[in-house]
């Protein structure tokens, strides 16, 4: 199977009037899969039940969410890491930044080796 992708324009960023525009290739989804739909999937490749499967995956949203609140990474084996990452103001000296200088917060995710493998052997086709 192929990640299907299409062909957009862009302009150069930051240029007015947008520049020598090039094309690139840019990923289209092929549709989404649920929370629910995962369970099913899960369950029908080992012996825990759906129930069980979805406690444990809601239960990893909830200790993911603390554990990056406090700083942690959180590390997922082969599925890859999160981590908090953030945006500040630039300031003079040190002391002059504060947590009030912090313009916007993200996570990011790391893909572990499993994806990244699945990602070197990839196939594509051209929409």
């Amino acid at each position: 199977m192929a990640i299907r992708f299409k062909v957009i324009e862009k302009g150069q960023p930051g240029v007015p009037g947008g520049g020598t525009k090039k094309f690139y290739a840019t990923p289209v989804a092929d549709g989404e899969v649920s929370l629910a739909e995962l369970t099913k999937a899960i369950e029908k490749i080992c012996t825990v039940s759906g129930a069980d499967i979805r406690a444990v995956l809601y239960s990893l949203v909830d200790v993911s969410i603390d554990n990056l609140a406090n700083g942690t990474i959180v590390r997922l084996g082969d599925l890859g890491s999160m981590r908090i990452t953030l945006s500040s103001e630039g300031k003079a000296t040190e002391q002059e930044v504060t947590a009030a200088s912090i313009k916007s917060t993200g996570i990011i995710f790391t893909p572990g080796t499993r994806l990244k493998e699945m990602l070197d052997a990839a196939k594509f086709q051209k929409e």
